[in-house]
């Protein structure tokens, strides 16, 4: 398994920029890649997959499934997000990424520093806009998520949100402005 990270925000070049970089992966991954962290398209719902012909299960071709798939459900991506996209890779487009990844890194800082200073273990925030940090004292998510909403009025994602395995953790966002982010490390620090 490979730890969850968004390619926009991997900057340590000893990591693989894609799946497909590692041995073996064409046999046994798909990789999905999204414009939504890249740049800011959440909700218009531009990236892309990539299915290897080699990916089987069984007898079945994913690869084949998938377009099979693809085909007779979705009429593709609007013509207006198409040109956005299209915006998105050109030098400015580009540089615009780099500049607004580079900020929201920064948000992810001054959140990984509140929690290194209290002692919260967390992970995430390097390669990831999220950080997603133990619920302290044994809370809940849930529990903590209203303690931090009714004290604070601080927001965030309870962990059992993704399931049994995210109970105990909270996720929070680097996307944000930076004022915001700060206010919140504030009211947070005060909380906890």
């Amino acid at each position: 398994m490979f730890d969850a990270a968004y390619e926009a925000f991997v900057s340590d070049p000893a990591l693989p920029r894609s799946i497909f970089e590692i041995e073996g992966a064409r046999s046994c991954a798909i990789e999905l890649c999204s414009l939504s962290k890249t740049a800011g398209f959440t909700g218009m719902r531009c990236g892309y997959t990539v299915i290897p012909s080699e990916l089987e299960r069984g007898d079945a071709n994913l690869n084949r499934m998938w377009l099979r798939h693809q085909s007779t459900k979705f009429n593709g991506v609007s013509y207006i997000v198409q040109r956005a996209a299209e915006a998105v890779f050109t030098p400015e487009g580009l540089a615009q990424c780099r500049s607004s990844i580079e900020y929201y890194r920064g948000n992810a800082k001054i959140i990984a520093r509140l929690l290194d200073s209290l002692g919260i273990y967390y992970t995430g925030g390097t390669n990831s806009p999220y950080i997603w940090m133990r619920c302290p004292d044994g809370t809940g998510s849930w529990e903590f998520f209203d303690r931090l909403l009714g004290e604070a009025n601080v927001v965030g994602t309870p962990g059992a949100g993704f399931g049994r395995e995210g109970e105990g953790y909270f996720r929070l966002t680097a996307f944000g402005s930076r004022e915001r982010t700060e206010e919140a490390v504030q009211r947070m620090k005060k909380l906890l």
